[in-house]
């Protein structure tokens, strides 16, 4: 039989590898943070608790865990999310037993403990990260004293289980955890860990793009060059990117490639990386990280104006981050240049101002900004006036946002307003409804006749008018206050004596209603297209339909994720659906009544999300009086179930999304 010299692989029970031995398992440095969400515990659970209902044939197998010896310790290469997870629930099932039942509460405490040094206190089988493991340690021997462990991710999973699991049903959730199996692979001195590490990460539950990078930097290094390497430059990146870092590589990638990353030869962020620094020798090593270290830098003031000194810059900047982190790609290099003396400040103010009047014309005429930054920065790299060319092509024109300016409802109102009328956005402002969003029936536009006297159809003609440009008044909140809601005529007073020139010249009128909103939407519009000027070139990008197949799943719940779509089109129906919750709530109730046979099939080969009873706790909606949709699912898992129910059913292609301005330049991960 032949055997690998530098590689062990052997199908071990998870909870007796894990209670088994003194050694502590140990997290390295260059491992990623504890990402798991509630999400994939309630997938966790509900796997063990499905195994639990089986017979003793039938085993759960959570795939691999990579480690290495070192010393006393048993280093983890792969495996951290799960293996940590695990330990979260044990100790939430211990924590749950407590004294009730003496024999458990030992098994389970072998899982989560060891013997520590004479006057120390146990020690935790798992040591994660350096920077954690003390509130790990905190979690799971149940002090949750400290601040830092309320806030942590290991606190809030840990509050899920506890949550979830009554003593009751404990030993029913220790059997499952007793069927658990994985396949320990250990490695000799000989063994490429990152290729191998690569390898099992490549399917099932991914690493994060930043988390992958993270390791292909370190992975080669020696100890002592990784704990260089990481207090030198990696830490500073994370302190700077925080919770943006993964939106920062792949930001940076589309600066530097000019390319969706998703496009580049069908790679993702980090082979996107990869095939830009295929090699990553010691001397260049440093170069290359001090080049990032100081992207991640700018990165940081980007998405805080409040930083640059410059007040003319910040103030440009912060306009530019009102619409988000999708122009971070361009700004970046040009921030770069002006900081290095190689831009003036001139050209970087009117980059910037190029940037806002893109952003802002296309979100209110209603076109998205979803995959236009790359071309602009392969633009940028041909010089200023093929950039100043290529943004004019794709901002749409002054007539068309005259329209959307008369008609539609104003997006960012405070960031246009106080622009408009350049007044200080950091001062106390408030935006007045002329017209009132409600009036009430006593409301008067012309203190004659009440809201009550005006007929349906002027009530709904006021009502269409009531957010955009011309009804809306920048006022001081304090006055808004004095205001708010009141009929015009009692209005004037507090508009006469706001230092807003615009807000008051509103005194003047002796009554309000949709002829005064047009006229002053129109004078406004005027003085728009001056603030945010496009230069006179042809050629609008519009925006399109998204099939379902192709839209982005996304982790969590992101900021935004109520409003991510303004509809959807089902076989040629139109869904007023703006979210992935409702969406997958509908198809299925709506595939349940004209295709049970694919809902059922696509449920059974899942393992859900359709089942027969409601067997734990959690959001459930009945199909039937047989059948139960779970509604628990992170955002991910229900845009994956849509797509999957829609293709068992064989009309994936009939079904379309389209995203809203929110939806397009949401930036909380890439498609997987």
């Amino acid at each position: 039989m032949v055997t690998a010299t530098n590689v062990d692989a052997t199908a071990v029970n998870t909870l007796r590898w894990l209670a088994s031995g003194d050694r502590t398992i140990v997290v390295p440095v260059y491992q990623r943070q504890y990402r798991w969400d509630i999400g994939n515990c309630e997938q966790l659970l509900a796997d063990i608790r499905a195994v639990a209902d089986l017979d003793d044939r039938h085993m759960h197998f959570i795939g691999s865990v990579l480690s290495a010896v070192s010393d006393d310790e048993l280093v983890l290469i792969d495996g951290q999310q799960r293996i940590t997870t695990l330990m979260l629930l044990v100790a939430a099932l211990h924590h749950a037993v407590g004294d009730n039942d003496p024999a458990l509460s030992t098994e389970l405490q072998a899982v989560l403990l060891r013997e520590g040094e004479p006057g120390d206190g146990p020690r935790t089988t798992l040591r994660p990260h350096r920077a954690w493991a003390d509130v790990f340690r905190s979690v799971i021997l149940g002090n949750d004293a400290d601040p830092a462990v309320r806030e942590s991710r290991f606190a809030d999973n840990y509050a899920f289980f506890r949550s979830q699991v009554s003593p009751d049903e404990a030993p029913h959730i220790w059997r499952g955890l007793q069927k658990l199996e994985h396949v320990a692979i250990s490695l000799g001195a000989g063994a490429n860990a990152q290729q191998i590490f690569e390898s099992l990460n490549s399917t099932g539950e991914p690493l994060r793009d930043h988390e992958l990078i993270h390791n292909y930097v370190l992975m080669g290094l020696s100890h002592a060059e990784q704990v260089r390497i990481e207090d030198e430059y990696w830490l500073p990146i994370e302190q700077a990117t925080g919770e943006s870092i993964a939106a920062f590589w792949e930001q940076y990638l589309v600066m530097r490639t000019g390319r969706e990353t998703e496009d580049a030869a069908g790679r993702g962020v980090y082979d996107v990386f990869r095939q830009e620094f295929p090699r990553l020798e010691p001397g260049a090593l440093d170069s290359h990280a001090s080049e990032w270290r100081e992207y991640a830098e700018i990165h940081r003031i980007l998405r805080e104006p409040e930083r640059e000194a410059d007040e003319d810059v910040s103030r440009r900047l912060a306009g530019v981050g009102v619409f988000g982190p999708i122009a971070f790609p361009l700004v970046m290099r040009a921030y770069r240049r002006f900081r290095g003396g190689d831009l003036s400040r001139e050209g970087l103010l009117s980059l910037l101002r190029q940037v806002e009047s893109l952003l802002l014309r296309r979100t209110i005429v209603g076109i998205g900004t979803d995959r236009i930054v790359a071309r602009l920065c392969r633009a940028e790299h041909e010089g200023a006036q093929a950039l100043s060319r290529a943004m004019a092509r794709i901002t749409p024109s002054d007539e068309r946002v005259s329209v959307a300016l008369k008609y539609s409802d104003l997006p960012h109102p405070h960031y246009v307003l106080t622009r408009l009328f350049d007044v200080d956005a950091r001062a106390a402002w408030d935006i007045d409804h002329i017209v009132p969003l409600a009036p009430g029936e006593a409301w008067s536009g012309d203190g004659v006749r009440s809201w009550a006297e005006y007929s349906e159809d002027e009530q709904n003609s006021h009502r269409a008018l009531a957010r955009t440009l011309g009804n809306l008044a920048l006022l001081e909140e304090r006055l808004g206050m004095q205001v708010f809601d009141a009929s015009f005529a009692a209005k004037r007073s507090g508009y006469a004596r706001s230092a807003v020139g615009a807000t008051a010249a509103l005194a003047a009128h002796g009554r309000w209603g949709t002829k005064e909103i047009s006229a002053r939407s129109a004078a406004l519009t005027a003085q728009f297209v001056r603030v945010w000027p496009r230069d006179a070139l042809s050629g609008i990008d519009d925006d399109g339909l998204t099939p379902v197949l192709d839209a982005v799943r996304r982790r969590g719940w992101p900021r935004g994720w109520e409003r991510e779509w303004d509809y959807v089109e089902y076989r040629g129906e139109h869904w007023e659906v703006k979210d992935v919750r409702y969406l997958f709530h509908r198809v299925f109730a709506r595939l349940w009544a004209d295709a049970r046979d694919a809902v059922v099939a696509y449920s059974a080969r899942r393992g859900g999300p359709v089942y027969p009873e409601r067997a734990w706790t959690g959001q459930w909606d009945a199909l039937d009086a047989d059948h139960h949709l779970y509604l628990g699912w992170d955002s991910s898992y229900m845009l994956s179930a849509v797509q999957g129910v829609l293709a068992e059913a064989g009309i994936a292609e009939e079904v379309f999304v389209k995203y809203s301005y929110i939806g397009a330049v949401m930036s909380t991960g890439v498609r997987r």
